[in-house]
């Protein structure tokens, strides 16, 4: 099919004036271009120093975050990756499912690194409750789909967006009143119960528990109108970084359905999911890993299951933040690169985990698809048997073998690992402007433009 003409299409997507990189914009979005764990959470967490909040837009505590500060590890499902500075209030937008419980047990992992989070974490009033009942639901209905199951989390996520669209689910705003939420729940029960297949459920074990965290929300005025709060931040000239989880790929209506997740990951949700227009969003950085990874079921048509697959695996210490699975491997698809920036709009990309690459003797990158007699680029088929049957295009690039971990600029980079980068950034024809290097927060290349 007929490429899209890449330099004209980003005259016309692109902010004028706009900060590419995210460091200076008055509002920038972080969104993953793959199948999730590209490593989002370490861009936000250094651009939060400059920001005045942080706002999580879509998922639950299915998404992992995992950012390494002085030594400390944190893995955030629910948390903003913002949260780890004093300056940055975070929050959790309309478009967040919430699991109070996992919420819960995250605080407990900030507290116990003596960070303060008082004041600074507010929950929308409209965000939707994860119950046991969705876990449960979540975990029953995957187990049953056999070979055809989508490999989920099993956290609920799915189910509470499925009865937020049944209009019986509950909301955080619902703990403003306890006894008008009771009643909420014992209603909620009945119908999600029926509508699910679940019998023998423990209403008042679940139900104390609630109460326990309600409690410490509503004490804390946690729970607020976040639309309304932003809006007065964006009329008073506060900076806002909206942080996605999951990536394009995962993407409901623009992943490689049915195995996706169940909200939008991209960069439309942040309208939707934090209420706020899309006039305002002047930064899109995407993150991309330096090779592919997949967790959980589905086709990608550069999994490699030798040696080189191996090699990404382990030196990559690919396994899955929240479930800790391991993720499959394979070169870097650009052709899914591509369709993702074109949706999302990316003003630049944090191309991650470069350093995982070393001690390779030569780099494939895939450039498009062959699918019968078709060539497709910049295109992912929306039919799963389709994409099922896509064949990878590959370009060959020199390898490098030199540890890169202490290197902090560019063109102290060896020559092949240079080559690469130049290689990703003219195909996009978008500016590469982070390198990732090595797992710490200060193991990243801050790159100006193109190269």
């Amino acid at each position: 099919m007929e490429a899209t003409n890449l330099e004209n299409y980003r005259a016309r997507t692109t902010k004028e004036g706009a900060d590419v990189d995210g460091f200076g914009s008055n509002f920038a979005a972080v969104c993953g271009l793959q199948w999730g764990d590209e490593g989002k959470g370490k861009l936000v967490d250094i651009l939060a120093e400059n920001y005045d909040i942080c706002a999580r837009f879509n998922g639950g505590n299915n998404a992992g975050h995992t950012v390494k500060v002085g030594g400390v590890k944190y893995a955030f499902h629910l948390l903003p990756s913002g949260i780890l500075y004093d300056s940055c209030v975070n929050i959790l937008g309309n478009g967040v499912v919430v699991d109070v419980c996992g919420l819960f047990e995250e605080i407990k992992q900030i507290e116990t690194n003596n960070i303060d989070y008082s004041g600074r974490l507010f929950l929308s009033s409209r965000a939707h409750l994860v119950t046991k009942m969705h876990r449960l639901a979540d975990q029953q209905s995957d187990a049953k789909k056999g070979d055809k199951k989508i490999g989920t989390t099993g956290k609920g996520i799915g189910p509470a967006y499925a009865t937020r669209a049944l209009r019986i689910g509950l909301r955080l705003g619902d703990f403003l009143d306890w006894d008008l939420f009771a009643k909420k729940y014992d209603t909620f029960i009945e119908r999600a119960s029926e509508f699910f297949g679940i019998e023998d459920y423990d209403k008042e074990e679940e139900l104390e528990l609630l109460k326990k965290h309600r409690d410490t929300l509503v004490e804390n005025k946690m729970i607020i109108n976040t639309e309304s709060y932003l809006h007065k931040a964006l009329g008073d000239g506060k900076k806002i970084m909206a942080e996605g989880a999951n990536a394009l790929m995962l993407d409901i209506d623009f992943g490689t359905y049915p195995f996706v997740t169940s909200s939008n990951p991209s960069i439309g949700s942040i309208c939707t999911g934090l209420g706020v227009p899309p006039q305002a969003i002047e930064t899109t950085v995407g993150v991309v890993k330096a090779f592919t990874t997949r967790v959980g079921e589905g086709y990608f048509p550069t999994y490699l299951e030798d040696e080189v697959g191996v090699h990404l695996q382990k030196v990559g210490k690919e396994f899955g933040t929240t479930t800790g699975r391991p993720r499959r491997c394979g070169w870097l698809d650009l052709n899914v690169v591509q369709y993702a920036t074109l949706i999302n709009g990316c003003s630049s990309i944090n191309l991650t985990k470069l350093d995982v690459l070393s001690g390779l003797k030569e780099i494939k990158v895939c450039v498009g698809y062959k699918m019968g007699d078709i060539v497709l680029t910049g295109e992912v088929p929306p039919n799963i048997e389709d994409f099922e049957n896509c064949e990878a295009i590959y370009e060959t690039l020199p390898g490098f073998e030199e540890d890169i971990s202490e290197v902090k600029k560019f063109e102290d980079l060896p020559e092949a690992a240079q080559e690469y980068v130049r290689f990703v950034e003219k195909f996009l024809n978008i500016p590469i402007t982070w390198i990732g290097v090595g797992a710490g927060r200060d193991d990243i290349i801050r790159k100006k433009g193109f190269v």
